[in-house]
């Protein structure tokens, strides 16, 4: 056994046996299954390369590094295919992304696959992209241009084209014990009621029946993607084989998808539950004993307090970096709302381990559910259900005085729920106010845009920008004339990527410039400040007008006071709240150099300005 993983192994192995025998022991686990998984893992770290074992050696808390840009990308929209993507890694290198993630790319089933997101084969790759030689060949050219990739690993079901389905449905006892399947309906109906459903309107209910077998197939999602049973290790096992086999590719990061799915309990909501955290703890032990310079990024769209969750703790880690769904959600309702009160309360209550961070985005490939803060919604005196309908209003544009176009996605009739579907600038107003010709809004847009990028840049966490807002991309209405996407919203936000467009971030004073410019700014300023690492605390400080965000951080003698107007007003601002921070002389904006004296009674801030202050 090799030195290096023998070490790490008698570090992790004892608390890894404890985990695997307190969830599989009482569902008939032997000894001789963990010994599999220990064989299995003892074969991937063999197989891993050479220049893959060195970058092991690297700090595994690499991602907490203010370097860290990222850019989220469809590789066919952004590029045609994988060939032809390394064409773009120049144009990467100008806005200063060192961290790509390449939305799906394994090779999913053939028609409907939900964006990629029903896979038939984890270790192929889409044939519409291109082959695995392309792949490696680009995992290579990254890597020389100093670009982490991530990809996205959807652990939680397979398509039903995946060979163990296949074999499943040929009758084969051993794959059926892959999935969650029943002979008639008694079970499934005491999951059904229960259990949410995700898309009601595509896909009602949580099971589909399969004639062949005459079983009821658990399906989380779409009829063709049937979840995993992690209550078979042998499921967890191979499983984890996958992903240790991906990272051997070369990836540097990978997504766990759907996460909160991953167990299911009869007389639960089959969501969060807390098996799902002892076998996220023994992935993060075995990657670390394999691959440790994998990071995990763990996608769970749940409530704010069950998302940070699955950071586990610094004794028990789990994913290194989550999406920050929550904060996500609480600045569209700023925006709304003019009223930041709810990034106060959650920004101060929520604070990753030392050894995590967020992953911050404005927008992403996905829709915009309205998971907020209800109890503090309530608080404020205003009602959850009629605040998240006064949402699902302004940003579809129906509210009077929006400056929202956005599509609404997935509603029900019974809850009233309701998604929204957009890009960045039409939600923040840009296409209103092109389509008006109404030049002063097109201005205070684009302040808007850049507060927003300014807010994931400043925050903990690695900012994460989606292809295209950077050139202020807007709706995009041609995905109805395809019959491949016409039924689905959400490509409105997800075009083929406009490269005259982006020609246009060369010429002054267009809106592409100006946006594509200003976040370029943002990333020199981050990369050369070490108070926007990953693992420096936000700490809020609280206006008396509910307009204005603001926090700072502090990093030894180091300090940055960062502050947000999320209206269209000029306010004139207390420096009361600074003062007692301990801010009372001047400091300049590392945006514009701008001087702000503190020992002055008021600030004053212009419609949708931000500022990042420092001594």
């Amino acid at each position: 056994m090799d030195k290096t993983y023998k070490s790490r192994l008698d570090k992790n192995q004892e608390a890894l046996e404890k985990t695997y025998f307190k969830i599989y022991q009482k569902l008939g686990a032997k000894k001789q299954d963990f010994e599999s998984l220990l064989k299995m893992m003892e074969m991937r770290f063999n197989d891993r390369s050479v220049e893959l074992k060195k970058l092991d050696r690297r700090d595994k808390l690499w991602y907490l590094s203010r370097k860290m840009i990222g850019y989220m990308v469809y590789t066919d929209l952004f590029a045609g295919s994988l060939s032809k993507l390394k064409a773009k890694i120049p144009y990467l290198k100008e806005l200063g992304i060192s961290y790509v993630h390449l939305m799906p790319l394994l090779k999913p089933r053939e028609g409907e696959n939900d964006g990629g997101y029903a896979v038939e084969d984890y270790l192929d790759i889409d044939p519409l992209l291109g082959t695995k030689k392309e792949f490696f060949e680009l995992l290579d050219s990254f890597r020389a241009a100093k670009i982490d990739v991530c990809i996205d690993y959807v652990i939680n079901h397979t398509a039903d084209t995946h060979v163990w389905a296949k074999k499943a449905l040929a009758g084969d006892k051993t794959y059926q014990d892959m999935y969650i399947m029943f002979d008639d309906r008694t079970i499934p109906d005491q999951y059904d009621a229960l259990v949410p459903e995700v898309l009601p309107d595509k896909c009602p209910g949580n099971f589909t029946y399969k004639e062949e077998i005459k079983k009821w197939v658990f399906t989380s999602f779409s009829s063709f993607q049937w979840d995993l049973n992690f209550k078979n290790p042998l499921v967890f096992e191979k499983m984890v084989d996958i992903m240790l086999r991906l990272a051997n590719q070369g990836v540097n990061m990978i997504r766990l998808d759907a996460i909160p799915f991953m167990w299911k309990e009869v007389g639960t909501h089959c969501r969060n539950l807390g098996e799902i955290h002892d076998l996220l703890y023994m992935i993060n032990l075995i990657k670390d004993i394999v691959s440790p310079s994998l990071a995990l990024l763990g996608e769970a769209i749940v409530e704010p307090h069950e998302i940070f969750k699955y950071f586990g703790s610094d004794e028990r880690p789990e994913c290194g970096i989550l999406y920050n769904a929550n904060f996500m959600v609480n600045i569209w309702n700023g925006f709304a709302t003019r009223d930041v009160r709810l990034l106060n309360i959650d920004n101060s209550k929520y604070s990753p381990p030392a050894n995590s961070c967020w992953m911050n985005y404005v927008r992403c490939h996905d829709d915009i559910g309205w998971g907020f803060n209800e109890e503090a919604i309530s608080n404020f005196g205003m009602n959850p259900f009629f605040h998240k309908q006064f949402l699902i209003d302004f940003y579809s544009g129906r509210f009077p005085g929006s400056f929202a176009l956005g599509e609404v996605y997935q509603y029900n009739e019974v809850s009233k729920d309701a998604r929204i579907n957009g890009t960045c600038a039409s939600l923040l107003g840009l296409e209103k106010a092109i389509d008006e010709n109404y030049v002063y809004e097109q201005n205070v847009a684009i302040r808007r845009i850049m507060l927003a990028h300014a807010l994931i840049f400043s925050h903990r966490g690695i900012p994460l920008i989606y292809s295209g807002d950077e050139i202020a991309s807007l709706n995009d209405q041609s995905y109805l004339n395809d019959p491949k996407k016409k039924l689905e919203g959400r490509w409105v936000h997800r075009p083929i990527f406009d490269w005259k467009r982006a020609k246009k971030r060369k010429i002054t004073n267009t809106f592409e410039e100006k946006i594509f410019t200003g976040i370029k700014h943002l990333v020199k300023i981050r990369k050369n400040n070490p108070l926007f690492d990953g693992d420096v605390e936000i700490n809020v400080i609280e206006n008396s007008d509910i307009s204005v965000y603001a926090f700072y951080k502090q990093r030894k003698t180091k300090q940055l006071v960062a502050i947000f107007n999320f209206s269209e007003h000029i306010k004139q601002v207390s420096t009361k709240p600074y003062q007692d921070a301990g801010f009372k002389e001047n400091l300049v904006d590392l945006f514009t150099g701008r001087v702000i004296n503190f020992s002055q009674e008021e600030l004053r801030l212009a419609p949708y300005e931000f500022l990042w202050l420092e001594k």
